[in-house]
């Protein structure tokens, strides 16, 4: 049996068509069902839904052989043990840094200055600042990121943005554009060799379903 980590909403959406392209289909829908584990069309095949945080989780620890998880996630995570063969191009956005829009940014961010920073995204926010030599003072939000600047608990955010229609509905302005953001397949290293045959074979479905896609 294997077994394939996503996440609920666009990641799980998203790898649908790749998985159809091979024949493959879940045979439940998880918006329709309770169920956390759902079959397939393929009796050695199954999907298990996970948090998009704990997708590398499960699959660096065996609860899943291979899953479909965020750049931005593994970076946060940390990518021991874990095997990463493709940049599926799905579920594409960016992490950016946003601000209100009376902040005056370019004077805040001059060298030696210190940013109050609300995020999830710790380490990708750290590195960045730490990179254009600011001095930040990281706040851990884990939702509602929009907030912070406008009750003054943050002078800016660090979040993921697809379309900013978000930002702007909150009176907020994209102000630096950190990286680019698509979903990563990553497999167990040890199951890799266990089951290499049919996790090859998997890999490969995944790989030429994205390069048909492209």
């Amino acid at each position: 049996m294997i077994t394939l980590a996503l996440s609920k909403g666009r990641i799980f959406e998203e790898t649908l068509p790749l998985l159809a392209a091979a024949g493959i289909e879940v045979l439940e829908d998880p918006e329709k069902s309770r169920k956390l584990i759902l079959t397939t069309n393929q009796p050695d095949l199954r999907v298990v839904l996970v948090r998009a945080t704990d997708v590398p989780t499960y699959v660096q620890y065996g609860g899943a052989d291979l899953g479909v998880t965020g750049k931005d996630t593994l970076i946060e995570h940390g990518a021991q043990g874990l095997y990463q063969p493709l940049d599926l191009c799905i579920a594409q956005c960016r992490v950016s840094v946003a601000v209100r829009a009376d902040f005056d940014y370019a004077l805040a961010v001059k060298q030696g200055s210190r940013l109050k920073v609300a995020t999830k995204y710790t380490e990708i926010a750290r590195n960045f600042f730490a990179s254009k030599g600011v001095h930040v003072d990281m706040i851990k939000l884990y939702g509602s990121m929009e907030l912070a600047p406008l009750t003054g608990l943050a002078d800016a955010i660090v979040d993921l943005v697809s379309t900013g229609n978000t930002l702007k509905a909150n009176h907020l302005v994209e102000v630096e554009r950190i990286m680019d953001i698509s979903s990563h397949l990553v497999v167990n290293q040890a199951a890799l060799k266990l089951k290499q045959v049919p996790l090859r074979r998997l890999i490969d479905v995944f790989a030429r379903a994205t390069q048909a896609k492209a």
